[in-house]
């Protein structure tokens, strides 16, 4: 997985393999690469997993074993740009179940602690309406939102 471009590390308290497992199945072009083994220099336990390569949506990632040290905050989030509300339904959903809940804004943490921004295209475009009043209605609706509602936030857009 060398190449140009960033990769972002990720780091889980025991759970880099899971995780990475977790995100591939959600992204459908997504794929494991490398795994790493703590050997006996530690500071793991030699066997277990210290770092997991994988990719999703042609984004590099690491997940790390790094232990409880450190945990996700809202401070970095990933923006997924969905096609339609269709699209963005799947990702909210998939990021949702098992653990994971809207905060707001289209804005979730899934079942890791990650923070993820599932947009799609059409309210982004509402939010940058070139008339300013109706951008500030679908605004105004969409902060009432966890989940994006691009119906309620066009109709709120035309006044209604």
């Amino acid at each position: 997985m060398s190449g140009n471009g960033f990769t972002t590390c990720l780091w889980f308290d025991g759970k880099a393999e899971e995780a990475a497992a977790y995100y591939v199945s959600v992204f459908k072009d997504g794929r494991i690469g490398r795994i790493d083994y703590y050997t006996e220099a530690g500071p793991g336990e030699p066997g277990s997993v210290v770092t997991v390569e994988f990719e999703i949506n042609g984004q590099k990632f690491v997940a790390l074993d790094g232990g409880p040290e450190f945990t996700f905050n809202e401070a970095v989030s990933f923006m997924i740009e969905c096609a339609d509300e269709a699209e963005a339904d799947y990702y909210w959903d998939a990021l949702t179940k098992d653990g994971g809940q809207g905060v707001a804004c289209g804005w979730l943490k899934d079942k890791y602690g990650v923070s993820w921004q599932v947009t799609p295209a059409e309210a982004m475009e509402l939010l940058r309406d070139p008339d300013p009043a109706r951008a500030a209605r679908a605004t105004k609706a969409m902060l009432t939102m966890k989940k994006l509602d691009v119906a309620a936030m066009r109709k709120a857009a035309d006044g209604g």
